[in-house]
């Protein structure tokens, strides 16, 4: 399919990669790993056509498409979620024209019996095949069930992106390219701005319906759920295997045994060729020998040992200050935006030395809480902060804040104060960003090494109430788990915002559910929540976490009580029952397209136009407009039962 051919980039004399060769064949779905500023994004915008390589190239078919989504893009405005989304049928809506177009010349010309009629018609009759087998019927229900199960409702299809957060409009980019099917796609760090329950929906659409896939990220949970091959890029060098990730770490160990072995035994050869040189450099009779053991050394091809990414990593936060019993303590806090209301009724206490997650779906207020905690937001309700707490945050987007035209030396400097100024160089090279490294324009950094610049400014400021809202974008595996580290041994407390399950898992005691405007509270870490609600994802833990009809209405009678529990209940019943045909509609979507595509490319040769394949191909779309019929209907039941319960 794709072929990348002995690629090498240098930045300013320095090489970061040479010599990377690979095939991207059709279904391989590869993780590209590797340390933070190893080349991982580079190579993507390479392949992508965007940036330029020093030497080599890439090879691909005529007609090949790519799909290429960046960790950092810009945004355009002007139209609604839907119109944004729909642009992925740009070519839909010319050959929709083209076909009006022709009618209205057909519905008035006369001379049928003329060639240029008959022209007319059979390129009619080509241009409406085409429009038929590349879906122009139906692709308004894949646009509703992509932007559906990337988070979005439907009544956020007609508002204006420009009222989205930057991470809800980066979902929108990523539904434009899943909705065009591209021959491959590039996804560069695609759970950053996602929810739980929505990486757990790409990755179902990454494994069933996509066709190539390289994708570079931190979340091990996506990648060991998505990937059958992983590449490496250690030392300027590639390591292929045709492993997921999990399995690829196991080998990785290996073949690091192995090399340090090998590394250990030349470096004795070495050792003794010189030990035998230095003897008898002046002895005649073993000038011969002498002679020979020069020239072996010098054709050795010494043996290079992979980085260990965290080998200098140490992070570690300054010992707390004692903070009051409860540093953080909500009374019926409210939050409301206009006529919209974020959450109310929300009361907690965070006791000291607690670390503690607030979950939830996108756009439930985690943040929004947050900025209330930090006195950001007017809000209703008290917030009382507790007897000496000094807090420090790590926002969502701190790594975009970092000023660009300043060196990482700048960055800290301008922060440190008193003793810690005199050590600058120290903790940069704690942070792997030691000698010539610590001059080098932010601009220049990759989105992880601007992570760990914004991590050390944290570092730097006192406190007792660390803050952190996803604090893992952009950070690389080994980073994030050195991080995870860091804070089980802070003897402060602790609130994270985040969707990374891994990093959540063994970290957390206490987790803060948001949803449908309430904050709910439970003991334990992500995965004793999800197992206390018998859920697979945060979608099914909300669902069960709705209180009876009843609950708060004491004054009922006992057995009218009893009635609208078992109502509720039912309710829920029908509901899970919805959600399995919606999920067997989608699947069974999913591979009649498949089945088609697979005609499709079948029909495309001289050998495959058979009668056979085109009354299958009739039969097939007949099967695939009754799915999406089904689909919608069952859509809407589900919209409707939702709005009872």
């Amino acid at each position: 399919m794709l072929s990348v051919d002995n690629i090498s980039v240098d930045f300013g004399g320095t090489g970061l990669f040479h010599d990377v060769s690979f095939i991207i064949n059709k279904k391989d779905r590869i993780a590209l790993v590797g340390k933070n500023g190893a080349g991982k994004s580079t190579i993507l915008k390479i392949i992508a056509g965007i940036q330029a390589p020093t030497e080599g190239g890439v090879s691909k078919p005529k007609d090949f498409t790519i799909g290429y989504l960046p960790q950092v893009m810009r945004h355009s405005d002007g139209r609604t979620v839907f119109e944004e989304a729909e642009l992925a049928f740009a070519h839909i809506h010319e050959m929709e024209a083209r076909l009006k177009g022709m009618n209205e010349e057909l519905s008035v010309r006369e001379d049928y019996e003329s060639e240029s009629y008959h022209k007319l018609i059979e390129e009619y009759t080509h241009l409406n095949e085409q429009y038929t087998l590349m879906g122009g019927s139906h692709y308004e229900a894949e646009i509703e069930r992509t932007l559906q199960g990337l988070g979005f409702r439907r009544d956020d299809f007609k508002r204006p992106t420009k009222e989205f957060s930057g991470g809800w409009r980066m979902r929108i980019e990523l539904a434009k390219l899943l909705l065009q099917h591209p021959d491959v796609l590039l996804l560069d760090e695609p759970t950053n701005h996602l929810d739980i329950e929505s990486i757990q929906w790409l990755e179902q659409f990454l494994a069933r319906s996509a066709n190539a896939v390289l994708l570079v990220s931190h979340d091990r949970a996506f990648l060991n759920a998505v990937t059958n091959r992983t590449i490496e890029i250690s030392c300027g060098r590639i390591y292929d295997y045709k492993l997921p990730y999990d399995k690829f770490m196991e080998s990785r160990k290996e073949r690091r045994e192995q090399q340090l072995r090998a590394y250990e035994n030349q470096q004795k050869e070495i050792a003794d060729i010189k030990e035998f040189i230095e003897r008898f450099r002046y002895k005649p009779t073993k000038a011969v020998q002498v002679q020979s053991r020069i020239k072996h050394l010098e054709r050795m091809i010494p043996i290079v040992i992979d980085e260990e990414d965290n080998s200098r990593l140490r992070l570690k936060f300054a010992p707390a200050t004692r903070s009051g019993n409860y540093p953080v303590i909500c009374n019926e806090v409210k939050k409301s935006f206009g006529e919209h209301t974020v959450f109310e009724n929300v009361n907690l206490t965070i006791n000291r030395g607690e670390k503690v997650a607030f979950v939830g779906r996108n756009g439930e207020g985690k943040t929004t809480l947050v900025r209330c905690i930090l006195n950001e937001l007017e809000h209703e309700g008290e917030i009382i902060i507790g007897h000496n707490v000094q807090t420090a945050y790590f926002a969502q987007h701190e790594a975009q804040l970092l000023d660009e035209n300043l060196t990482v030396f700048q960055t800290i400097d301008n922060v440190a104060t008193g003793d810690i100024r005199l050590r600058i160089r120290d903790i940069l090279g704690a942070f792997m960003f030691g000698g010539e490294a610590s001059d080098k324009p932010v601009k220049v950094l990759s989105g992880g090494e601007r992570s760990r610049l914004a991590m050390i400014r944290l570092l730097l400021r006192q406190m007792n109430l660390l803050i952190l809202d996803e604090p893992t974008n952009h950070l690389d595996m080994q980073s994030k788990d050195v991080l995870k580290e860091a804070i089980r041994e802070f003897d402060g407390t602790v609130i994270v915002v985040s969707h990374d399950r891994e990093f959540l898992d063994g970290l957390v005691t206490k987790v803060y559910e948001f949803g449908e405007g309430k904050v709910r509270e439970h003991i334990g870490g992500i995965y004793d929540y999800l197992a206390a609600k018998n859920a697979s994802n945060i979608n099914e833990a909300l669902a069960a976490s709705k209180p009876a009809t009843t609950a708060a209405k004491n004054e009922k009678p006992a057995n009218e009580s009893r009635l609208s529990y078992e109502a509720e209940k039912e309710l829920q019943k029908q509901k899970r029952k919805l959600e399995r045909l919606v999920q067997d509609d989608e699947n069974a979507i999913n591979e009649i397209e498949g089945a088609i595509a697979a005609i499709e490319a079948a029909m495309s040769t001289p050998e495959g136009s058979t009668q056979e394949n085109f009354t299958k191909y009739a039969s097939l779309k007949r099967q695939l407009d009754d799915a999406v019929a089904r689909w919608e209907s069952n859509m809407e039941s589900l919209e409707e039962l939702n709005n009872k319960i």
